[in-house]
């Protein structure tokens, strides 16, 4: 595997949520540079294998805006 993406939301209490498409991975934190952290270290977990390991992780942010019309 070459790469794991996450999708990563602002959660409504505050801080962020990331979770992984196609592995059963979730973590959050409270700011981003916590998130990237808490991501590689959950990454490295549910890998303990490195031969089976992604190179790379995507975070892919997730907005929600509202229009008014």
């Amino acid at each position: 595997m070459d790469e794991i993406i996450f999708v990563v939301e602002e959660a409504p209490e505050g801080g962020y949520s990331a979770r992984a498409l196609g592995a059963a991975i979730f973590t959050e934190a409270d700011d981003l540079d916590t998130l990237q952290s808490e991501v590689r270290d959950a990454v490295l977990c549910h890998y303990e294998v490195e031969a089976e390991r992604p190179r790379v992780i995507r975070l892919h942010f997730v907005r929600d805006s509202l229009i008014a019309v």
